[in-house]
């Protein structure tokens, strides 16, 4: 496994990290993902992604939206866009990293409750490389994506 810093050097004692190298999930998923929990409550997002792992509401596609059709429970002026999917894959994955970083606040003395994302960001991981084997002695090649995930928390007041 590849041992990556992470992109936003932010330190103080409010602060809490998780990070996750080379998660089995998909990297366009874990994207969109991260561009909605930015920004919300900690318990919130864990809610949210939890009603979509239960197909109840979606996730919204900004940027990874071709040929993506709209998802009635979500609605253009709340998001920007209608256009959105179920990502319940990644959305297991984000579940368990907000947690995680829930865990290392209450473990530095915050107040897990009280935490607000400000830095969620996915980057792709190392691809697993593969032969599919075809007819006649042939061979094609097969890719397995992975991603890197990581989260930073802030206690607001």
């Amino acid at each position: 496994m590849a041992r990556t810093e992470y992109s936003n050097k932010l330190t103080g004692d409010n602060i809490a990290r998780a990070k996750a190298n080379e998660l089995s999930c998909s990297p366009k998923h874990s994207v969109e993902i991260a561009h909605l929990v930015r920004n919300m409550m900690a318990d919130d997002a864990v809610a949210y992604l939890e009603q979509v792992i239960d197909l109840k509401r979606a996730v919204p596609f900004h940027r990874y939206n071709r040929n993506v059709s709209h998802q009635k429970s979500l609605n253009g002026k709340t998001f920007g866009t209608a256009a959105g999917r179920y990502p319940v894959k990644a959305a297991g994955e984000y579940i368990r990293l907000i947690r995680s970083a829930q865990k290392n606040a209450e473990y530095a003395g915050l107040a897990p409750e009280k935490m607000v994302i400000i830095h969620a960001a996915a980057n792709k991981g190392r691809c697993m490389k593969g032969i599919f084997p075809r007819a006649m002695g042939r061979a094609t090649p097969k890719h397995r994506d992975s991603v890197n995930v990581e989260i930073i928390l802030r206690e607001v007041q």
